[in-house]
C-alpha cells in the first residue's frame, strides 16, 4: 500500500451505507478497499480463501467478506451487525459504517447513523425502491444526516440500461422532495465488477456525474451537527479524598476551557470551569468528543447524569417531551407502561403518554396508531418520573438522543430524539405542604403502607385482603381498601382490558394508594396486576419498606374449579376476551414480600400470614 499523508492535514468524512437485504452494500465498501489499494497482502489471502468457503461471488473474489466479520453474516450472505471500517485516500479519511439491510436489524441502521454526516443508500437495479430504502431514507434524515448519495447497484444485471437507471432515480428524488436534505446524488454502479465505484465505468458512457470514490472525496458536508454551547454530561464523580472533586465525561457541542462560565443542570446552579485534564495531562481546552475530568471553582452539588454547560447557551429541563421515536422491539409498545429512559448519562423512568402519529414509510403521512410495532417511527409525547436535561436532538444529537429500556428484559426496545419539552411541564411546580405524611402518620399512630395482593382472578385475593382489612380495623389501624373490581365501576370504569387499559388501570390504583400512603392510611389493594414491570411501578411510586407485594397463588386448575363469577367458563368457550390465565398471560412476582399457597391454605390463615409480615416489619 502507498504511504498516505497524515491524517491531521485532511478532513474526515463519516458515512454510512444501507438499503434493503442483498443490494450490495458491503460489497460496494470491499470494492472500495480493493481498487484504491487499501487491502494488505495476507488481507488479501485471506479474502481469496474466505472467498472459496463462503463467498457468494462463483469462481471469483466475494468483496463483501472484507465487512462481514460475523461468522453468521459469513454463512448467510448477509450483514447483521453495524461493521465500521477506517479507510483513508491522498485527499480524505473515511470512516464506514456498513448497515444491516434486514428489516429486523433496523435498530443497528440506526446505530450507525447516529454518528454519521451522509448516507449511502443502494438499491438493487433489478429491484427499484422498496419499503427498507425508504425506511432507512427516513430514518437517515429523522437523525440529522443532511447528504445522500443513491447508488443503483447491479447495473450489469440490467444490461447497464440508461432508462432504468432514471426511473429509479426520478422515483427517489419524488420521495425525498419532502425531506429538507441539503443534497441527493445518484449514481449507478456495478459494486461487483467495479464500474463507477473508484472510476468512470466504460460499460455506461452516457453518465456524466462522479463516481463514488469522487464523490467522497469531494462531498462539503458540515463540520458536525451541534448548535450549542459546549455539554458535559456527568458520567463520573470522583472523589478520591477530602481536597479533589472532578467530573468526568465526554464533551459535547463545543470545546470547553478553564475559566468559562458553566451551570449545571438540571437545577441550574452557577460557576465556573477551574481545570481539565485527561489521563493526568492539564489542558487548555476540551474539544467535542474528548473525555476529560473537570473540576469546578464552586462546591455545588453536581451527580452522575447532570449536565455542565457553557452559561451562555441554555438546555431545556422538563419531565414531558415530544419525540420521535422508533421502536426496535418485537413485543409492542403499551402506552402507559414504564420503562427505562438512558439520556446522555441521565437515568429516569419513562412512559409515552400519548401516541400522537405513526408515520408512514411509504408516503410520510401520519397515521393514527395504539401501540408500535417493531420499526414503526412515530412522534409521542413521554413522561418522566423527574426533570431532566436535554437539547433538541437537531440542536445536539448527544444530549437530545435517548433509548427506553425494557424493565423485566433489559432489551432496548426504542430509540428516540428529542424534538421539544411540552409547555405544561414547564409551567407545574410541586406545592410544599405544611403536613407531610409523617406528621399524619403520627397522628394515626401507624406506619403507612401498601399491601399489594396480587394474583389470578378466582386465587382469593380479596377474601384475604378482606379479612386482613377487618383484622386491621379490630387492632385500630386505619385503612381503606382499593379492589379491582370496585375501582373498574367507578375511577376506572372508562377501560377495558386490553394490555394499554390493563397498564392505565394499575397506574390509577398505584397514584391513589400513593395519596393513601401520603395521609398515614395503610391501604389494600387486590388487583390481578398481571404484568410484573406494571406493580414494579407501584412499588417505584413509594418510599422503600413501605410496598408489600403479597402474591396469592393458586393454580390455573383450582381457580377454574373455583370460578365464583362463571368468568373461566365464558373465557373458555371465547365469550370474554383476553382473559388472563386463558387469553393473556399472567406474569408472576420475582421476589415477593410474601406468597401464599392458596391451593392449600385457608384465607384466615392466609390473612394471618399477612399480619405477621406487617408485625415483622
Amino acid at each position: 500500500m502507498a504511504d498516505m499523508p497524515d491524517m491531521a492535514d485532511k478532513g474526515l468524512l463519516r458515512f454510512l451505507t444501507c438499503g434493503s437485504v442483498d443490494d450490495g452494500k458491503s460489497t460496494l465498501i470491499g470494492r472500495l478497499l480493493s481498487d484504491t489499494h487499501l487491502i494488505h497482502d495476507d488481507q488479501m489471502l485471506a479474502l481469496e480463501d474466505d472467498s472459496k468457503r463462503f463467498g457468494t461471488v462463483k469462481g471469483g473474489i466475494d468483496f463483501a467478506l472484507l465487512v462481514d466479520g460475523l461468522e453468521a453474516e459469513r454463512e448467510q450472505g448477509i450483514t447483521i451487525d453495524v461493521a465500521y471500517r477506517y479507510f483513508q485516500t491522498e485527499k480524505r479519511g473515511f470512516i464506514v459504517a456498513d448497515t444491516p439491510g434486514h428489516e429486523q436489524y433496523t435498530r443497528n441502521m440506526v446505530t450507525g447513523a447516529s454518528t454519521a454526516s451522509l448516507a449511502v443508500i443502494l438499491v438493487d437495479a433489478r429491484k427499484g425502491i422498496l419499503t427498507q430504502t425508504r425506511r432507512h431514507t427516513f430514518i437517515a434524515h429523522l437523525l440529522g444526516i443532511r447528504h445522500v448519495l443513491l447508488c443503483v447497484n447491479k447495473m450489469d444485471l440490467v444490461g447497464y440500461a440508461e432508462n432504468t437507471f432514471r426511473d429509479i432515480e426520478t422515483g427517489y428524488l419524488q420521495f425525498t422532495d419532502n425531506l429538507d436534505f441539503e443534497s441527493v446524488t445518484a449514481v449507478p454502479v456495478s459494486a461487483l465488477n467495479g464500474d463507477n465505484v473508484t472510476g468512470k465505468s466504460a460499460q455506461m458512457p452516457w453518465f456524466n456525474g462522479k463516481c463514488v470514490l469522487d464523490f467522497l472525496e469531494t462531498v462539503q458536508v458540515d463540520a458536525g451537527k451541534n448548535r450549542t454551547g459546549a455539554r458535559l454530561p456527568v458520567q463520573w464523580v470522583c472523589r478520591p479524598d477530602g481536597d479533589f472533586r472532578g467530573f468526568a465525561g465526554t464533551v459535547a457541542g463545543a470545546a470547553l476551557k478553564p475559566g468559562d462560565a458553566v451551570r449545571i443542570e438540571p437545577d441550574g446552579a452557577a460557576t465556573r470551569i477551574e481545570s481539565i485534564e485527561t489521563e493526568g495531562e492539564k489542558l487548555t481546552q476540551a474539544v467535542p468528543g474528548q473525555a476529560v475530568m473537570v473540576t469546578l471553582t464552586d462546591n455545588v452539588d453536581v451527580a452522575r447524569g447532570d449536565v455542565i454547560r457553557h452559561a451562555d447557551s441554555a438546555m431545556q429541563t422538563a419531565d414531558q417531551v415530544q419525540a420521535h421515536v422508533v421502536w426496535m422491539s418485537e413485543n409492542p409498545m403499551i402506552p402507559g407502561r414504564q420503562y427505562h429512559l438512558k439520556l446522555a448519562t441521565a437515568a429516569a423512568r419513562a412512559s409515552i403518554t400519548d401516541l400522537k402519529h405513526t408515520i408512514n414509510i411509504n408516503t410520510l403521512e401520519h397515521v393514527a396508531a395504539k401501540t408500535l410495532e417493531l420499526n414503526d417511527v412515530a412522534v409521542c409525547n413521554l413522561s418522566f418520573d423527574r426533570r431532566v436535561a436535554f437539547d433538541a436532538y437537531q440542536d445536539c444529537p448527544e444530549t437530545g438522543a435517548f433509548i427506553l429500556i425494557d424493565r423485566e428484559t433489559n432489551e432496548t426496545v426504542g430509540a428516540g430524539m428529542i424534538d421539544f419539552a411540552l409547555r405544561r411541564a414547564l409551567n407545574l411546580t410541586k406545592q410544599k405542604l405544611s403536613l407531610d405524611k409523617n406528621v399524619r402518620a403520627d397522628a394515626l399512630g401507624q406506619k403507612p403502607a401498601v399491601l399489594w395482593f396480587t394474583g389470578l382472578s378466582g386465587a382469593g385475593k380479596s377474601t384475604v385482603a378482606n379479612i386482613v382489612d377487618q383484622k386491621l380495623h379490630l387492632a385500630g389501624r386505619h385503612t381503606y381498601m382499593l379492589d379491582g373490581d370496585n375501582v373498574r365501576h367507578g375511577l376506572n370504569r372508562d377501560l377495558g382490558f386490553t394490555d394499554a387499559d390493563r397498564v392505565e388501570n394499575i397506574r390509577r390504583i398505584a397514584e391513589v394508594g400513593k395519596l393513601f400512603v401520603d395521609a398515614g392510611m395503610i391501604v389494600l389493594v387486590s388487583a390481578i396486576s398481571p404484568f410484573r414491570s406494571d406493580r414494579d411501578m407501584a412499588r417505584d411510586l413509594l418510599q422503600p419498606g413501605e410496598f408489600f407485594e403479597i402474591h396469592v397463588d393458586a393454580s390455573l386448575a383450582t381457580c377454574e374449579a373455583r370460578d365464583p363469577k362463571g368468568l373461566y367458563a365464558r373465557a373458555r368457550k371465547g365469550e370474554i376476551a383476553n382473559f388472563t390465565g386463558i387469553s393473556s398471560p399472567y406474569e408472576p412476582p420475582a421476589a415477593p414480600e410474601l406468597r401464599i399457597d392458596a391451593d392449600t391454605t385457608d384465607p384466615e390463615a392466609a390473612a394471618d400470614l399477612v399480619l405477621a409480615l406487617l408485625a415483622r416489619d
